[in-house]
């Protein structure tokens, strides 16, 4: 019989939440370092918001791979999916609620991290729970989410002057 996950599903949810709300202010704290840069927010786009969900829930997801992935043979292709969905959820929804009102209150931006971070972890505990997706091997998604740590790595130091990366508050891109 399977283990219960929603307990583990919900620490991850608050391990993340509190994690990404370090990491938000990491960077200033540390002085700027460039140590400090790669995993916490060095402005305030999308993308770097983006970056505080993601490394929480990689971090927790190798945690918990430890206890859980023996007994779900589709862990890490969730794991895939709910990192996958909660990274598309923040431009979703900043974008959708900015285009709809103009701008948004920082409450609303703070909201937008939290929502995407339950939703993950909500899809996330239904599909351990009916065991899908079927998951032959778990090589393609920790490829791919390594992948993507390299993507945020490397733009948080090359950063693509397109909107997703500009700060909105200094209208700059990548460390300031």
């Amino acid at each position: 019989m399977k283990k219960p996950i929603s307990l583990w599903q919900f620490a991850g949810f608050a391990f993340t939440s509190f994690a990404g709300t370090l990491l938000h202010f990491l960077y200033n704290w540390s002085n700027q370092s460039i140590f400090a840069a790669p995993f916490s927010g060095v402005n305030e786009s999308t993308w770097e918001h983006m970056k505080l969900l993601f490394f929480p829930m990689l971090i927790f997801a190798l945690v918990e791979s430890r206890f859980l992935k023996k007994e779900f043979s589709n862990f890490w292709c969730v794991k895939f999916i709910g990192i996958t969905v909660g990274l598309l959820w923040i431009p979703v929804l900043f974008y959708t609620y900015n285009g709809a009102f103009g701008s948004s209150p920082d409450f609303v931006n703070i909201a937008v991290f939290f929502i995407s971070a339950a939703f993950s972890y909500w899809l996330e505990t239904k599909l351990l729970q009916k065991d899908f997706p079927a998951c032959n091997s778990s090589v393609k998604p920790i490829t791919a989410l390594l992948f993507i740590a390299v993507l945020f790595v490397l733009f948080t130091f090359a950063t693509p002057e397109i909107p997703l990366f500009q700060d909105p508050e200094t209208m700059l891109y990548g460390i300031q």
